[in-house]
């Protein structure tokens, strides 16, 4: 591979302006493309093989006036006040004119310009005892974010007009949620703006700090127009974008800060500028294509989890990743052939543009304290290892689940609309469960639905059961099932599998009745479960393949084991944060998290699958260079240790920094997933460059010593060499042994 590689870098710096012609042509393709197809993202979840989804998809075969969305009107009074008095009437007109609105579903009996009969009120409106607070739906055949936020703003300016002043007017629902839903913040700006800081004080020059911006923007340009494109097609969940940019962004920095500093150090050996470049290809290149198919194999194979919003998220932020690496491999070499010998122009006043690393360092900071690591290994590894597992804590009381209007801001409609119901009907009427009854081959409709409303409403967790409603073709029922609890509760979840596994099939057997429970609150349990079945199976076979993966690049037993163990405590600790923050409320005013949140189903598995890959970036830059030196020097271990982290600690430092900024810029965003992504994520990179890198992997190999290098003699005959750090080419360069036959 670094034949290959090195070959690849003296070509882009012979052909730079064709190279750099060939990108930008790719980019300006994708973006006439996505512009020319307009695709968008979906809020669209689908469960293939849940009870959830089959129920859905039955719905909107037979019961289309119960799928689609909805938006919720919620109608509050003081107290002593009743919604019967003549005062508030007019909003009962405006439910009846809104019916007749584009996309509308309308409500039984209800006729725009017609008070409606006393059953179709009863129907559509509830209302609380003491007639206070009442709701009514709105609902669309259309999916939330396909309905026009036009009709929903004509919607809610007609019941709030109609309201007198003493009645409170709040809305909730998906359609809201979707409607309300503005442009993000720019995060990526303000996370380029601190990557430009951090690599103007790494390089010390404004050209080489340009560099590896520019093939990040065009790398992430490329990918977030080709899911543009690729949205035309396919159902992209709408967090996948953003969730792209924010890793393709930081990767996209990170390998071009790479290949720039070890070019500038092959510069400063002497080497011209073609040679310079292809050795720094061939080298640092080298780890970056194997970090960055790490991530590419660790993110894509969400897709045997089985589940399509996900396996699509996954795929775009793989394809960000592996246009970054293209692009660090071939179009860094490019622009560092146009850059030339004045790639160090424009220093900093005050400061000297360095060469980047210093192989022979032993007097920085990096040096010093990988010296007093290696000295006392064992009291620096307990600590390390203490403070990770302190951090880890939290994620032992990890709740999975969705975000809600529960979790709003204390300030929006849905969040009001949430706590008015809440108040008036319980908890449980923000998160209702709908039973799908499939009457098919039914012996006795009628006895058997009474039996089933019967049997649900006599568990202790079911609050009331509505009466049973019949499609058209009466082959199919619903009955609304409201819960004690709320649908983030813990106790809900188990209500919907007691319902599924213990009350139901007793209720409807011999029947010929087949009965799902579904809903949003259904639908959330479900995508929890799945993942979290899915979690230990994924993390075997990632963390397998990475460590045989690890054992062909550096030949070891122990390193691998070593490696993913360290990458599980920065993940582990990284989550053990999140939980502290999101679910527990720890400083969770700090980043605009109002109350506590569920962790988001789909972030342990996305996380995992993105930590795993991530963290390889720095694992193989340092033991690239580890390993270098152990060949380099005799076989020395500790002293192979010690040069190499002292001569890779400014650029890992640097590369930490500029993921941590544009991981954490994300947190600014209003969307409590990408919070919670960006908040993952930064901290796990701060953790694993500090505590895992400069405290517990140097402490673990100097305890190791020459044992970490060791490999039974049969496998490594048997395992192909990848030669990733380049050792066997820099061997041939210098004329240490002849160029096999064949070579590239």
């Amino acid at each position: 591979m670094a034949g290959l590689l090195y070959s690849l870098g003296r070509f882009s710096v012979r052909r730079r302006w064709l190279v750099l012609l060939t990108w930008v042509t790719i980019l300006l393709a994708v973006v006439v493309s996505a512009k020319a197809l307009g695709g968008e993202t979906s809020q669209r979840f689908d469960l293939p093989g849940t009870e959830s989804q089959q129920a859905l998809d039955l719905l909107s075969a037979r019961f289309p006036s119960q799928s689609g969305s909805t938006m919720r009107v919620v109608a509050e009074v003081p107290e002593g006040r009743k919604l019967s008095e003549d005062e508030f009437s007019a909003l009962v007109g405006v439910y009846a004119d809104v019916q007749a609105f584009d996309g509308v579903i309308p409500a039984p009996g209800f006729t725009p310009g017609q008070a409606p009969s006393a059953e179709a009120l009863a129907a559509a409106v509830t209302i609380t005892p003491d007639e206070r607070i009442a709701f009514a739906e709105v609902r669309f055949a259309a999916a939330a974010q396909e309905v026009a936020p036009e009709t929903v703003a004509r919607i809610r300016d007609a019941f709030v007009q109609a309201a007198p002043p003493a009645a409170q007017i709040t809305f909730g629902g998906e359609v809201i949620a979707a409607a309300q839903r503005g442009d993000p913040p720019a995060s990526e700006m303000i996370g380029l703006a601190v990557a430009v800081v951090v690599l103007l004080f790494a390089f010390g020059s404004v050209v080489a700090m340009g560099l590896p911006l520019i093939t990040a923007l065009i790398g992430v340009g490329i990918g977030i127009m080709g899911i543009t494109v690729t949205a035309a097609f396919v159902d992209i969940s709408e967090t996948g974008p953003t969730l792209a940019t924010m890793i393709g962004l930081a990767v996209g920095i990170d390998y071009s800060l790479f290949v720039v500093t070890r070019h500038r150090q092959f510069l400063a050996e002497g080497h011209d500028v073609p040679e310079a470049a292809a050795r720094a290809n061939a080298t640092a290149g080298g780890a970056v294509v194997f970090a960055g198919m790490t991530v590419v194999i660790a993110i894509a194979g969400l897709a045997v989890v089985g589940i399509p919003f996900l396996t699509v998220m996954g795929l775009a932020a793989a394809g960000t990743v592996f246009i970054a690496v293209l692009i660090a491999v071939s179009l860094t070499p490019a622009l560092l052939g146009i850059a030339g010998r004045r790639i160090d122009k424009w220093a900093l006043p005050g400061m000297k543009a360095t060469t980047g690393e210093d192989p022979h360092s032993s007097s920085g900071l990096g040096a010093r304290f990988a010296r007093l690591v290696t000295s006392y290994p064992v009291p620096f590894l307990a600590a390390g290892l203490g403070v990770m597992s302190v951090l880890a804590i939290p994620l032992m009381d990890m709740e999975l689940g969705l975000p809600d209007d529960g979790t709003e801001p204390a300030a929006t409609t849905q969040r009001q609309a949430y706590d008015t119901l809440a108040e008036g009907f319980g908890p449980g009427f923000n998160g209702p469960l709908t039973l799908v009854v499939d009457l098919t081959s039914a012996a006795h409709a009628d006895a058997t639905l009474a039996a089933l409303r019967d049997a649900v409403s006599a568990d202790p967790g079911v609050q009331n059961v509505g009466a049973p409603i019949r499609n058209a073709a009466g082959n199919t029922a619903i009955l609304a099932v409201v819960p004690r609890t709320g649908p983030a509760d813990a106790r809900t979840a188990t209500l919907v599998h007691r319902l599924r596994d213990d009350v139901i099939p007793p209720a409807v057997r011999g029947s010929g009745v087949d009965v799902a429970v579904a809903g949003n609150t259904a639908m959330n349990i479900d995508i929890s479960d799945k993942l979290t079945d899915a979690l230990p199976m994924f993390m075997a076979v990632v963390i397998g393949l990475t460590m045989l993966l690890l054992m062909v690049v550096f030949r070891s037993i122990l390193v691998p084991i070593k490696a993913a163990l360290a990458i599980l405590l920065s993940i582990g600790a990284s989550f053990g944060v999140v939980v502290a923050i999101f679910q527990w409320g720890w400083f969770a005013g700090l980043i605009g998290v109002e109350n506590s949140v569920p962790i988001v189903s789909f972030l342990p598995l996305m996380m995992f699958a993105i930590l795993f890959g991530l963290s390889m970036d720095y694992e193989v830059f340092i033991l690239s260079r580890v390993r270098e030196e152990y060949t380099h020097n005799g076989g020395q271990a500790r002293a192979a240790v010690l040069t190499g982290l002292a001569s890779s600690a400014r650029v890992i430092t640097a590369a930490a920094l500029i993921m941590i900024s544009v991981f954490g810029a994300f947190v600014l965003g209003d969307d409590v997933i990408i919070k919670m992504f960006g908040i993952g994520l930064a901290v796990a990179v701060l953790l694993d460059a500090t505590i895992v890198r400069i405290i517990i992997v140097p402490a673990v190999m100097a305890l190791f010593d020459r044992a970490a290098w060791w490999l039974p003699s049969w496998l490594n005959r048997s395992l192909p060499n990848l030669d990733v750090e380049g050792e066997a080419l820099m061997r041939r360069l210098l004329g240490e042994e002849p160029e096999p036959e064949g070579a590239i």
